[in-house]
């Protein structure tokens, strides 16, 4: 039997979800990972797949920028879709067996996972011939509405995207498009259908069950390799305020962070972010947990390496002086705008964006 290793990984950006799929394809393609089921949240995004027509997105850029919601164009099939806070979303990554190449039979066995693990809630869901997804509701029906999307990306037999089931989510964000370009069917989430709050790893559970099930493996489940911590040191306040950047030796890939580093074994996020502030900048203050968990794969090493990054922020004290570490050679205070140009992971500028969001206390004072 085949294994299915699930790996349920929490909020994931966007572009790590897509570098995600592309290394563990890779590694899948070269035997060296077995099939593999991604389960994430994303950020509120917009995705575009090939089939998209731009006119299905009905909120102005001005809008979309409100509502901190981002676009993305995509190799999947099907038209406009939103992922967002509270919806489960599921890769698998998966190299068909010779008697399952077959595109519909693979989208059919979707549809069963997704209908099956809600069946585990008490919903009746089933397929609408004409339109993709799982829909509550019979076709022709005013209250035909869907609950989980589908959209697929098929290459030399190797799945990548998949599907994205409603749970908690928005669903104020549907209104931003024309969902899957459908006009004549709304849409819904399990906590609607239920009138309750549906807990995310109760969902993710039943996915990984049926799902493994419906494929025919035995279901093994994954681990991050490493958890670390990014914390983003501010001082001042207002149009004053500065974000601390460091640059890492050339050895070291020559780039522009903020302050990051590894969970020691037995520590804390907490204590991690304190002791990689005191140890990079010499600074010592209290991190202020920012409530910003991310995961996303370390460099391109095969196979994937998965890390769960914590952020936080320290605020300092308008004179407070910098004492570098030996793995960074220069740094320099720099406001918003220029930290987020210079910070080449997403995870590093959304850190810096919630530091700077959330209201700051008074600097302490620093040794």
């Amino acid at each position: 039997m085949n294994t299915l290793t699930v790996f349920r990984l929490g909020r994931v950006e966007y572009e790590d979800g897509l570098k995600l799929m592309h290394l563990f394809g890779e590694a899948r393609m070269q035997g060296l990972v077995g099939d593999t089921l991604l389960l994430l949240e994303h950020p509120p995004v917009l995705t575009l797949g090939r089939a998209a027509k731009r006119e299905n997105i009905t909120a102005s850029d001005a809008r979309l920028a409100e509502e901190g919601v981002e676009v993305f164009d995509t190799n999947r099939g099907g038209d406009v879709t939103y992922h967002g806070p509270g919806q489960v979303v599921g890769y698998p990554i998966l190299l068909l067996p010779p008697e399952r190449q077959d595109v519909r039979r693979y989208v059919r066995d979707v549809e069963r996972g997704l209908i099956q693990a809600l069946a585990g809630f008490g919903l009746t869901a089933a397929p609408i011939p004409k339109w993709p997804g799982v829909w509550l509701g019979q076709e022709g029906s005013p209250d035909a509405r869907k609950i989980g999307a589908i959209g697929v990306h098929l290459s030399k037999w190797l799945t990548t995207h998949g599907f994205a089931l409603n749970v908690n989510t928005r669903l104020e964000h549907f209104q931003l498009i024309v969902p899957c370009g459908i006009r004549e069917a709304g849409v819904t989430s399990m906590q609607r259908e239920l009138g309750h709050a549906v807990p995310v790893p109760d969902v993710e559970e039943a996915l990984a069950r049926e799902f493994s099930q419906v494929f025919d493996a035995r279901r093994v489940d994954g681990a991050v390799a490493l958890r670390t911590v990014s914390v983003a040191v501010v001082r001042g306040q207002g149009p004053e305020a500065r974000v601390l950047l460091l640059r890492r030796t050339p050895e070291r890939g020559g780039f522009w962070q903020t302050v990051t580093g590894r969970l020691e074994p037995g520590e804390s996020p907490a204590d991690a972010a304190r002791r990689e502030v005191a140890e990079e900048t010499g600074l010592h203050t209290e991190p202020v947990d920012l409530a910003y968990r991310h995961a996303f794969a370390l460099g391109d090493a095969l196979p994937p390496k998965l890390v769960e990054e914590h952020g936080f922020a320290v605020h300092v004290a308008p004179e407070a002086g910098v004492r570098l570490g030996p793995e960074h050679d220069a740094f320099e205070w720099v406001d918003v705008p220029t930290a987020l140009r210079r910070l080449p992971f997403r995870g590093l500028r959304e850190t810096v964006d919630r530091a700077f969001r959330q209201r700051r206390p008074s600097p302490p004072t620093t040794a």
